[in-house]
């Protein structure tokens, strides 16, 4: 069948008087010319044009910026943008949707939400003639997945640059072959995100101008929204305790993401910020709730895609029992008031929002309810089981299809990481894979804290959220740690690199609960438990606790951290002193027992350094080194700390200045290493420091020795506030704000 536009071709090329004189050979030679098989390859370079549809989604239209920065990044210039194929050269690139493809451009689409398509095709004859490369989406994510995909697949730029630093190779040509064509099917989970959790590192590096309505500057934001969109995610939690509308919430839907919200705020309030005075009660005062979910959710703006969260927990991360004396210690009591609550926020959010999406995350007491069926919740809602920070996601194997999940790789509670790896590869794959094959692929939301600490089990999580789980492989850890190696830092370096990764993750001290309390008392695990490995965060947390105790002889304040700014201090627990002797006892032999392995894992990753590629020897020092610096020297520090607070209590003091010199020893070693990865954009990375708390650590033992060459040296503030000084900051930009209950 003769196409019309072909046959316009022709007569513009002045083709018309073969029309009068012989209708079927100008037919067959305008077809034949048309149609004649097209060559195999198409060459990029940066002379290219990229075509994107004036009518294009601004979300769409910003990861084309993306790309033009890539292109000048492989080829020295970017490329030119225009509007129509007509206006472009003889190669272009076409970035479309399905709805938004020329007439009769044969390019390859797919129905499928979120899928996209490459493929090769042509566009007029003779010297009008266009070799198109044609980049379509099913939908607005689709297209934009198309374009990073194109980036990554063919100019290879890393997903994870922004975070990694590296950059890709240049080139004056690219040759896309015929295998350049495939449509990529839609993603395994639904929904797929960063959660960028206690922030302390974020909050203190790039500050937002004063009076902006966020802590962190909006270009790092939008750095955090290209990352998941790179990645193929489709929403953020953008911050712990944060307003509807703060400024990185509207940031987030201008990239094209879905909004969603922390287990701990419901419907977006921020009940951190709860004011003084108000009864948080929802068996007493319901009406007070209501209106402050009603307030929330108007707030946020009518075109801002939203997944809401539903529940009800109490003020900070705490249980909703904390604050109700009704449902404490009543399990059955409690699941009908967080049931209730759901059922009310939904009926809320339909009056605004009526084809709205819902999730309810299982945090803490919500999987223990669920388990013991004391919920209710509707069929349109999203379950979400948590983990508990290590990967061991807590549904006790009930998970059912259509569910979620809720997963760590970076964790603050005071004894896992902050600042470095610590789930190993193989735990995220045995986790999601359960998941996977139970079908409960309905949502997976990544805790990320600050990104960077944690970019290289962030992507994989990410990878297996998109596509499934990788081939199998005889030795899970070692193929991933291999890819990941070959690409960050050459592939000379792979092989090398396996044994460092691995060596890392086997050097971790694992918590035993048994050898503290008791194996009576250990908590019983689910089927599915994986080890709780020993992060940053318990070295200096414990070795903190210990030296205010001995300063100040348990005259400890403990600042709350996430709560309202009108809660109390209150007295830090104190053991008895049979219970405060095994825990020294475990610090000694677990850091005693752990401190072959690191001298060990510290020594291969030197001489592993020389197979890494030189351009990616910072990015090594800071991803690599630095990560085994902070655990080897915090190690080294506790057992220091400990045998110094021992002996010092002992009366033998010039023991006690022995171990508090040779713990700042260790600090030093490991301050100089995190001074050497603020190279470049990555200045005051450390300043934010805030939850494990380096810096504070180091002021405590210098206080520490100071007390034991004189008993009248100044004393430190007997306060734990490391967590309330993160909080503090975070927050610091939304002044006395609180949530409006009127």
């Amino acid at each position: 069948m003769l196409n019309a536009t072909r046959v316009r071709e022709c007569a513009r090329r002045g083709l018309a008087r073969w029309w009068q004189a012989g209708l079927l050979l100008a037919i067959c030679v305008c077809v034949a010319a048309a149609q004649a098989q097209p060559p195999q390859s198409v060459t990029v370079d940066g002379a290219i044009t990229l075509v994107e549809s004036a009518q294009a989604p601004g979300a769409v239209r910003i990861a084309t910026a993306d790309l033009r920065r890539d292109f000048a990044k492989v080829f020295g210039r970017e490329p030119r943008l225009v509007d129509s194929l007509s206006q472009a050269g003889p190669v272009a690139i076409l970035i479309a949707g399905n709805s938004e493809l020329p007439p009769g451009l044969q390019c390859s689409t797919t129905a499928v939400r979120e899928a996209f398509a490459f493929s090769i095709a042509s566009e007029g004859v003779g010297p009008t003639h266009k070799r198109v490369v044609c980049l379509t989406g099913a939908d607005m994510r689709g297209t934009i997945y198309a374009v990073y995909q194109f980036s990554q697949q063919v100019l290879g730029v890393d997903p994870m640059y922004l975070w990694t630093g590296k950059q890709p190779a240049r080139r004056t040509r690219i040759v896309l072959g015929a295998d350049f064509a495939h449509v990529f099917p839609g993603p395994l989970f639904r929904y797929r995100g960063f959660f960028l959790n206690d922030e302390d590192l974020l909050s203190g590096w790039r500050l937002a101008p004063r009076g902006a309505h966020t802590q962190i500057s909006l270009k790092v934001w939008d750095n955090v929204f290209e990352t998941i969109l790179r990645l193929k995610g489709n929403m953020v939690v953008p911050g712990t305790w944060i307003f509807p509308d703060d400024a990185q919430v509207e940031a987030a839907s201008r990239r094209g993401l879905i909004v969603n919200q922390h287990h701990a705020t419901p419907l977006g309030v921020n009940v951190a910020r709860w004011p003084r005075g108000v009864p948080y009660n929802f068996s007493t005062h319901p009406e007070i709730l209501k209106r402050a979910w009603t307030n929330a959710v108007a707030e946020y703006k009518p075109d801002d895609d939203i997944l809401w969260t539903v529940g009800l927990r109490g003020l900070s991360d705490q249980s909703y029992a904390q604050l109700d004396p009704s449902v404490k210690g009543n399990d059955k009591l409690l699941g009908t008031r967080v049931s209730e609550a759901i059922a009310g926020q939904i009926a809320i959010v339909r009056t605004r929002f009526p084809h709205a999406q819902f999730i309810t995350n299982l945090w803490q007491e919500g999987a223990r309810l669920e388990r013991e069926g004391y919920l209710k919740i509707p069929p349109e809602v999203t379950e979400v089981w948590p983990d508990t920070g290590y990967g061991d996601l807590q549904d006790h194997g009930e998970v059912r299809a259509g569910q979620g999940a809720y997963f760590h790789v970076a964790m603050m509670n005071g004894q896992a990481n902050q600042l470095s790896e610590m789930v190993p590869v193989s735990v995220i794959q045995k986790s999601l894979g359960r998941y996977i094959r139970a079908g409960a692929t309905g949502y997976l939301l990544l805790n990320t804290s600050d990104i960077r600490p944690v970019a290289m089990t962030a992507r994989e999580v990410m990878d297996i959220a998109w596509g499934g789980l990788p081939r199998a492989a005889t030795d899970a850890d070692g193929a991933y740690y291999r890819a990941w190696a070959a690409q960050e830092f050459g592939a000379a370096s792979a092989v090398a690199l396996e044994g460092v990764y691995k060596g890392y993750f086997a050097a971790l001290p694992v918590f035993h609960w048994a050898q503290l309390h008791g194996a009576s008392a250990a908590p019983k695990p689910g089927p599915y438990a994986v080890p709780h490995e020993i992060g940053d965060q318990h070295y200096h947390s414990e070795a903190r606790r210990l030296i205010l105790q001995a300063l100040t002889q348990g005259q400890v304040i403990d600042m709350p951290s996430q709560s309202p700014k009108w809660t109390r201090p209150g007295v830090m627990r104190e053991f008895p002193p049979e219970m405060e002797q095994k825990i020294e006892n475990w610090d000694v032999q677990m850091c005693t027992d752990a401190e072959p392995g690191w001298n060990a894992e510290w020594k291969r990753a030197l001489a592993a350094e020389k197979t890494v590629a030189p351009a990616r020897r910072n990015y090594y020092q800071a991803q690599v080194l630095t990560m085994i610096s902070i655990n080897r020297e915090s190690n080294r520090m506790l057992l220091d700390v400990t045998k110094a607070v021992e002996a010092g209590r002992a009366g033998d003091t010039a023991k006690a200045l022995a171990g508090t010199s040779d713990a700042l020893i260790a600090i030093d070693a490991m301050q100089a290493q995190m001074r050497a990865a603020e190279y470049g954009k990555w200045k005051n990375w450390y300043r934010g420091d805030w939850l494990t708390g380096v810096y504070r650590t180091r002021q405590l033992v210098q206080d520490y020795a100071n007390a034991l060459r004189d008993p009248m040296a100044k004393l430190p503030a007997p306060m734990e506030w490391s967590g309330w000084e993160a909080y503090f900051h975070i927050m610091r930009y939304e002044g006395d704000r609180t949530v409006d209950v009127q």
